[in-house]
């Protein structure tokens, strides 16, 4: 007979997991219903919630099945790497979704997306208590994800594709921008393999030390992003280069304006290098622990 895992069944982490299926089904269940979710931001909002939903089901039927060793990957690691990705996509579509789909709605409608919002927000909140109670304490053994690097190497991964969701062709404009984007390509491509590796666990298979890899990886893409976080700005705002101004189209429809995506990127540019920073820091902190 199956055993559940017994961390698992004496932790809070049942009932949060619990929660985050019961938020997620009834926020994209609530949308559906009243048609609200059209264009390419509803699209992104609906898939968020529809992939962290099934993800939280797969995660809460194996921890009850006990079928955690019969998994394909790395069970201390795969879980909170999944919550935090839904956290941040939850996230994502809880400001997403308000901001554009509130504006000028009235009766029922309104009231079913003011409800989506509010269950959308509360999942949110369900997957970064989940984070917080399965990351690493002091002292711990635990997988490489449940520690502050692993986890600050979701986020760079996730800033990472809303940049490349709002870079379309602007880096075209200058050579200066392809370097930007070729920092965000190589740093993107380095800390999802590091993530890949960590969930398959195949640190092993490198012919090299695991953890001197991400202390060398970790200064490379501060310096790298260092260069982005000055390039992309100058380049794109500054009056002796390009220098791109706000037009009447900004602030309307569900889509920003080429200006604002301008500008998105470069507020994103400068957090991922704060995440690649802090991430420097813990491990060069970090007492390395097995995988």
């Amino acid at each position: 007979m199956p055993v559940i895992s017994p961390t698992f069944n004496s932790s809070p982490l049942l009932f949060v997991r619990l929660a985050a299926v019961l938020f997620t089904c009834v926020t994209f269940s609530l949308v559906v219903h009243c048609g609200a979710y059209g264009g390419r931001s509803g699209d992104w909002c609906l898939f968020c919630w529809c992939f962290s939903f099934a993800g939280s089901l797969v995660v809460l039927l194996v921890e009850l099945l006990g079928l955690q060793s019969r998994a394909p990957v790395s069970w201390r690691n795969f879980p909170i790497t999944f919550a935090t990705y839904a956290a941040l996509f939850c996230l994502s579509a809880s400001i997403i979704y308000p901001l554009y789909f509130l504006k000028g709605q009235h009766g029922s409608d309104r009231d079913y997306r003011i409800a989506a919002s509010v269950f959308s927000c509360l999942a949110t909140l369900a997957y970064m208590a989940e984070v917080s109670l399965s990351r690493a304490r002091p002292g711990e053994v635990a997988g490489y994800m449940a520690t502050a690097p692993g986890l600050l190497k979701v986020c760079e991964t996730f800033v990472a594709c809303v940049i490349f969701v709002f870079l379309d062709q602007s880096y075209e404009r200058h050579g200066a921008l392809k370097w930007c984007l070729a920092v965000y390509c190589v740093c993107f491509i380095l800390s999802a393999a590091v993530i890949v590796l960590c969930v398959g666990e195949c640190t092993g298979w490198l012919p090299f030390p695991f953890n001197r890899f991400l202390s060398a990886y970790a200064l490379l893409a501060v310096l790298l992003y260092g260069t982005a976080t000055i390039i992309w700005p100058v380049f794109n705002f500054d009056s002796n280069h390009l220098a791109t101004r706000r037009d009447s189209s900004c602030g309307q429809g569900h889509t920003l304006c080429f200006w604002e995506k301008l500008v998105a990127v470069s507020a994103l540019t400068g957090l991922n290098f704060l995440l690649y920073l802090a991430d420097l820091v813990y491990s060069a902190r970090l007492i390395f622990i097995k995988v």
